[in-house]
């Protein structure tokens, strides 16, 4: 279990820079990083640092896969992973 909380807090960090990395490419009309890669990461884990670089750079904030969803799968990662703490702290 120690490194999940690693696994989760350096897939935030990625998540977060990646979405820095698109705001800057926006700005600079580049080649941007495509939608489905952010909601993968939320998907696996990178949804607080997705949100927060949604946040704090004001990127992506008019869409509500970003501003709704990204939250909601957040939530309920955390639902699923307190239920399996609960399951595996009561197996014998």
């Amino acid at each position: 279990m120690p490194y999940a909380g690693l696994y989760l807090l350096l897939l935030n960090l990625f998540s977060l820079t990646m979405t820095r990395a698109d705001k800057i490419r926006a700005i600079r009309r580049k080649w941007r990083i495509p939608e489905s890669w952010f909601i993968w990461l939320a998907a696996f884990g990178g949804g607080v640092g997705i949100y927060a670089g949604c946040r704090i750079f004001r990127h992506k904030i008019k869409h509500p896969k970003f501003m709704i969803g990204v939250p909601v799968m957040v939530v309920l990662q955390v639902i699923a992973l307190g239920c399996l703490y609960f399951i595996i702290s009561k197996m014998p």
